[in-house]
C-alpha cells in the first residue's frame, strides 16, 4: 500500500473564531472541520463522512482547504466518528486514514478506514478547582507505616514481623494461587504520623488502596464495605487521619472496589464467617440478586474467573442503592470528611452505575472528584464492544492517565521523543479541558513495576518468582536509572493533570510487578538523591500557579528531546527534556529564568544530555 504522506497538510478542528481546538468541544459551540491537501494532489472531490452521513465538500479560494462547520448543540453530547474521501482528477480514490498522529496518512485504495473521532461533552462540565495544580501520594496501607497503635493479631491472618527485610508473600510460579492473608501490618494511624512528611513533597492530596474490611492484604476482596479495616486501625484510626489531614488541607480520595465483593464476605459469605446469610448460602439473602449464579453455591460469575473475587451487578437496584443511595457507601465516607473515590475496573461497571455515582457524590460535596481506573484513551474506549460513555461530562471527572505513563517510559528508555509527543498530542486534544487538568499523571501504581525497575530496562516477562523476589538493580543499572527517573519525575511535575507520586518511589524503591512492588517503605534507608528530586522538581511546580490549568503545547520533538510549553494570560512555563546523547540548542522566543538553578536565558540555551530544565517568563 502506497504512502502519501505529505498530500496531506493539515487536519484541524476550528471554533468561531478560528482558533484551533482538540478533537473535542463543549455542546454549545461552533466547529469548523478544515482539511488542507497539496496542490499536486489535484483533488476533484472531497466527501467528509460524518457518521456515515456524506458531506461533499467546495474547496476554498486558496484551492486546497476544503471546510465543514457543525453546531455542536445541534449535534449533541457524544462521540461522533468521521474520515474523509478524496478523489483526484484521473479518478483515483484516496481515504484520509487516522493513524494516531494529528496529520495522519493518505493511503491509496484503502477500504479498512480507521476513524478521526470528535467528543462532544456537556458545557455544564467542570472539574474541582481544589484538586488542580496538587500533587498526590498513593499509598498501599499494609505497607506505609506501622504505628504500633493496631492489635494486628487475626485469626486468619499471618504477620510479617520483619519489615525491614521482609518479602510479600508470593506464587511459586506466574499466575499461580496466593492466600495474600500475610501482613506487614501498616495502619492508618502511621499514615497519620507522616502527613508532615508527606507536606515536605508538596502533596496535598493522598489516593489510599483499599481501607474496607477485607481477608486480603490489598483488601480488593472486600469483606464489608461499612467497616475500615481493624488492621489498619479501624474507624477510629481513620478519623484521626481525616483530622490530621483537614489540618493540614490534605484531601483524601479512596479507593472504590464496586465491581466484585470477596467470596469471603458479609454479602456471598461463602465460607460462613458471617453466620447463615449471604448469597452464597441463602437465596433468601438480601444479596442473591446482587450476583450472577449458573449453578447455585457452586457456579457463580467472578472477575475475570477468578473465583475469590463473585462479581456484583452494577444495575442491580438494591445493589446500586446501597453504593450511590443517600445512606450508601459513597456519601458516607464523603460525609466522614474524605474528598473523592476512585473506581477500580472503571471498564466492567455500567455506564449508569458510574453516572448514578457521580451524581450521589457530587450531591453529597459538590467540589468531590471520582477518577476512573482506564488503561487506554478513555475517550475512545471500547469495552465488551460497546463504546464508553467516561468524559462526557456526566461520567467520571478524570482517569488514571496510563497512555502518557506509558509514553513516558518508552521514551526514556529507548531516546525516540517522537513517542512521548504523539502520545501527548492524542489525549490532549482528546480529552476535554476539565478533565485533563486534573488527569491523575502517574510513573508507577501497585498494578505495575517499580519506575526505577522499568526504566533500568529490566525485562519481567517470563522471570521466575523466586527470582524476582530477590532480584535487585547492579549500580551500574540504578545509576543509569536514576538518570532517566529525574527526566520522568520532570515530566509529571509539568505535564497536564496531577502527578501522582507512589508510596516509595521517591525513595528509590525497587521491583517487579505485583507484589514485588508493594514492599514496605524503607524508612531512614531513602535514597536522598531521588528524594531532593522529588521535592525540586515538586517545589518547581509549586512555584507557578499555570500548572493548575495553564494550556499545553510542544515546542520540540527532535530526536530525543522533548520540550512543551504551558501558558496561560499570566505566565509561560517551558519544559525541555534531552534524554538522548548530544548536547541540544534550544532558540527560546523570550527571555527565560529556570526554575531549578535562577539562571536566566535570552536567545538560546543548551540541554546537556540526559539532563532537563524548567523555564519560567511572565507574560
Amino acid at each position: 500500500m502506497k504512502n502519501f504522506e505529505h498530500k496531506i497538510i493539515e487536519l484541524c478542528i476550528q471554533d468561531s473564531n478560528g482558533e484551533k481546538i482538540g478533537f473535542n468541544s463543549p455542546d454549545n459551540t461552533e466547529i469548523k472541520l478544515v482539511l488542507k491537501i497539496s496542490k499536486d494532489l489535484y483533488a476533484k472531490n472531497v466527501i467528509l463522512y460524518w457518521q456515515n452521513e456524506e458531506f461533499s465538500l467546495s474547496c476554498e479560494r486558496d484551492g486546497v482547504s476544503f471546510t465543514k462547520i457543525f453546531n455542536t448543540k445541534e449535534l449533541g453530547v457524544g462521540l461522533y466518528h468521521f474520515h474523509y474521501q478524496i478523489i483526484d482528477t484521473c479518478g483515483k480514490m484516496y481515504f484520509y486514514v487516522y493513524d494516531g498522529e494529528i496529520d495522519g496518512l493518505l493511503l491509496e485504495h484503502s477500504y479498512n478506514i480507521e476513524q478521526f473521532s470528535f467528543l462532544v461533552y456537556s458545557s455544564s462540565y467542570k472539574t474541582p478547582d481544589r484538586f488542580k495544580g496538587g500533587i498526590m501520594y498513593q499509598i498501599f496501607p499494609d505497607r506505609f507505616l506501622r504505628s504500633g497503635k493496631v492489635n494486628a493479631e487475626r485469626e486468619d491472618s499471618v504477620v510479617y514481623e520483619d519489615w525491614e527485610n521482609g518479602i510479600p508473600e508470593y506464587a511459586k510460579y506466574p499466575g499461580g494461587s496466593l492466600k495474600n492473608n500475610t501482613f506487614f501490618c501498616g495502619d492508618l494511624y502511621g499514615v497519620a504520623e507522616k502527613l508532615d512528611y508527606l507536606l515536605s513533597l508538596g502533596v496535598d492530596i493522598i489516593y489510599l488502596n483499599p481501607i474496607f474490611k477485607a481477608y486480603s492484604n490489598h483488601r480488593y476482596d472486600t469483606g464489608d464495605y461499612m467497616q475500615i479495616d481493624e488492621l489498619l486501625g479501624g474507624e477510629e484510626a481513620f478519623k484521626e487521619l481525616i483530622s490530621q489531614c483537614k489540618k493540614r488541607n490534605i484531601k483524601i480520595i479512596l479507593d472504590g472496589v464496586f465491581n466484585h465483593t470477596g467470596d469471603n464476605s458479609i454479602y456471598f459469605n461463602k465460607y460462613g464467617k458471617y453466620g447463615d446469610g449471604g448469597a452464597y448460602r441463602s437465596k433468601k439473602s438480601e444479596y442473591y440478586n446482587w450476583y450472577s449464579f449458573s449453578v447455585w453455591n457452586k457456579k457463580y460469575e467472578s472477575w475475570w474467573g477468578i473465583d475469590i473475587l463473585p462479581r456484583v451487578k452494577s444495575d442491580e437496584p438494591s445493589y446500586r442503592e446501597f453504593i450511590n443511595g443517600e445512606n450508601g457507601v459513597v456519601r458516607k465516607y464523603l460525609k466522614m470528611g474524605v474528598d473523592g473515590w476512585r473506581l477500580d475496573v472503571a471498564d466492567e461497571l455500567s455506564d449508569d452505575f458510574i453516572v448514578n455515582l457521580r451524581k450521589a457524590a457530587k450531591a453529597e460535596k459538590e467540589d468531590s472528584i471520582v477518577y476512573g481506573e482506564v488503561w487506554e484513551d478513555a475517550s475512545t474506549k471500547i469495552s465488551y464492544g460497546k463504546e464508553r460513555k467516561y468524559l462526557q461530562g456526566f461520567e467520571l471527572d478524570s482517569v488514571m492517565n496510563y497512555p502518557i505513563k506509558n509514553a513516558i517510559t518508552s521514551y526514556l528508555i529507548s531516546g525516540n521523543s517522537d513517542i512521548i509527543y504523539k502520545a501527548a498530542e492524542k489525549i490532549y486534544s482528546h480529552y476535554p479541558k476539565p478533565t485533563v487538568d486534573v488527569l491523575m499523571n502517574m510513573l508507577g501504581t501497585h498494578d505495575t513495576p517499580r519506575i526505577l525497575t522499568v526504566l533500568a530496562g529490566m525485562p519481567d516477562d517470563g522471570m521466575p518468582n523466586d527470582y524476582k523476589a530477590k532480584s535487585r538493580l547492579s549500580s551500574e543499572q540504578r545509576s543509569i536509572a536514576k538518570k532517566r527517573l529525574t527526566l520522568a519525575i520532570c515530566l509529571i511535575m509539568t505535564l497536564p493533570g496531577i502527578p501522582s507520586i507512589y508510596y516509595g518511589d521517591e525513595a528509590g524503591m525497587e521491583g517487579y510487578g505485583d507484589p514485588f512492588n508493594r514492599f514496605p517503605y524503607p524508612w531512614g534507608k531513602e535514597d536522598m538523591d531521588i528524594l531532593g528530586s522529588y521535592r525540586r522538581f515538586a517545589a518547581a511546580r509549586l512555584s507557578s500557579d499555570v500548572y493548575k490549568d495553564g494550556k499545553y503545547r510542544c515546542l520540540v520533538h527532535e530526536n530525543s528531546v522533548f520540550a512543551f510549553e504551558r501558558y496561560n494570560s499570566n505566565a509561560s512555563a517551558v519544559t525541555v527534556v534531552n534524554g538522548g546523547s548530544g548536547i541540544y540548542t534550544m532558540k527560546l522566543e523570550k527571555e527565560y529564568t529556570s526554575l531549578l538553578t535562577g539562571i536566566k536565558y535570552k536567545d538560546s540555551m543548551d540541554i546537556l544530555p540526559m539532563t532537563c530544565d524548567i523555564l519560567v517568563a511572565e507574560i
